[in-house]
């Protein structure tokens, strides 16, 4: 099958800042050394990348402080034109919220506002052609399902997660293009799980060992997909597929539990609901 690729309009935080002084997710360990100018150069890296591939990329300035700030997809989400930041369940990320509000502000965004309830943006909303799939269980309240449903007014589908390394939705499932994901079964809950079946019937499903390496924080242009090099498995089934993989090195990145996918915030203009 032949895949096309649309340009994309992302949002990104340089890593200037990043290291692990905490543990709020299962991949942080504070006492493992961190290297700033090894995340800054594979960041450097992807974000090239992106404009190589005929995407815009836009820059938030990272804040001194704010060592996660790089993962840029959880600090809001972004459909038809409108702003929904993050309300970060974590105190020591609440900080990043402003930085976002003051960033759509200044670049002509009108219709933005803060979360009522803790949300933490594309981590866990991630738009799959007319509906957007949201994760709840370790981050996102389950409550801010309906705040964003109504919101944005396109249909919100709820996804319970029930591993802990897979914090978000974002670490569990990827979308592919408006009608294909990829996903690893064993991080939702049995309901979950069967309504991704009902939804995706032909969805690409990952090994433990792919979903261990992070190969589902992704980001597809709906041809090319770019994602952890060692997800190897994942890798050769997107091929069959008809998408283009692109292998990358964010290993450092991933001793804070991210990856492409947390790096990469979409500016998207619509979601059209059905």
């Amino acid at each position: 099958m032949r895949r096309a690729a649309t340009q994309r309009h992302y949002l990104m935080v340089r890593p200037t800042y990043f290291d692990v002084k905490y543990s709020i997710n299962p991949w942080m360990n504070p006492k493992k050394p961190t290297f700033t100018e090894r995340a800054v150069a594979q960041w450097e890296w992807l974000r090239d990348l992106y404009i190589e591939l005929g995407h815009r990329v836009e820059h938030l300035d990272p804040l001194p402080g704010m060592p996660d700030m790089v993962f840029a997809a959880n600090g809001a989400t972004v459909a038809n034109g409108q702003v929904l930041v993050a309300r970060f369940r974590y105190p020591q990320r609440r900080g990043e919220s402003a930085a976002y509000l003051d960033w759509f502000l200044a670049h002509g965004y009108r219709r933005i506002r803060q979360a009522r309830w803790i949300n933490e943006g594309e981590g866990d909303y991630l738009a799959a052609g007319s509906r957007i799939l949201a994760g709840s269980g370790f981050r996102t309240s389950i409550r801010s399902h309906i705040e964003s449903r109504e919101y944005f007014g396109v249909p919100v589908v709820g996804l319970t997660l029930v591993d802990p390394r897979y914090y978000h939705l974002d670490t569990a499932l990827a979308v592919l293009d408006s009608d294909m994901v990829m996903y690893y079964p064993p991080a939702f809950s049995a309901d979950s799980r069967r309504l991704l079946a009902e939804l995706y019937p032909d969805a690409i499903t990952a090994s433990d060992e792919d979903a261990a390496a992070f190969g589902l924080n992704a980001v597809s242009d709906g041809k090319h997909v770019v994602l952890p090099e060692a997800a190897t498995g994942l890798i050769g089934k997107l091929r069959s597929r008809g998408f283009e993989p692109i292998s990358a090195d964010l290993s450092e990145l991933l001793k804070a539990g991210g990856g492409v996918k947390c790096c990469t915030l979409e500016l998207r203009t619509e979601v059209k609901g059905p």
